[in-house]
């Protein structure tokens, strides 16, 4: 499932979808960690804090954006390991900053292994 998932990404990069197709395509190819994260921060779940999922910001796509306080949350699978991945954050998160957005990372394992502490991590950040 994951690579079938990480091969719809890179499919859809290749068709040159606008950032908005993008990234409903993105809504509904959502990985078994963005499911589960979603679950519990949609309908103003976490402290009654409005999140989007996948919301477009300049270049990017943001998993979960919180507009009242500037907040992305990402979640990260194995490809962000790489020297490529890591440079290609580093820009994300400089480009994110630039903008006032805080971003909080989150591995896809650590999502679903630890999702208490992830959600512990998200709550004090949402208070």
């Amino acid at each position: 499932m994951r690579r079938q998932i990480e091969w719809i990404r890179t499919e859809l990069r290749d068709e040159r979808l606008s950032q908005t197709d993008f990234a409903r395509e993105l809504r509904r190819n959502s990985t078994d960690a963005e499911a589960r994260i979603w679950t519990l921060l949609r309908n103003r779940r976490m402290n009654n804090r409005k999140f989007r999922r996948q919301h477009p910001v300049g270049p990017y796509i943001l998993d979960f954006y919180c507009t009242d306080l500037r907040l992305a949350i990402e979640l990260d699978g194995g490809q962000h390991n790489s020297v490529q991945g890591l440079a290609a954050d580093k820009a994300r998160s400089s480009f994110l900053a630039k903008r006032g957005i805080h971003v909080l990372r989150f591995p896809n394992r650590e999502v679903l292994i630890e999702t208490g502490r992830v959600l512990d991590v998200i709550w004090k950040r949402t208070r």
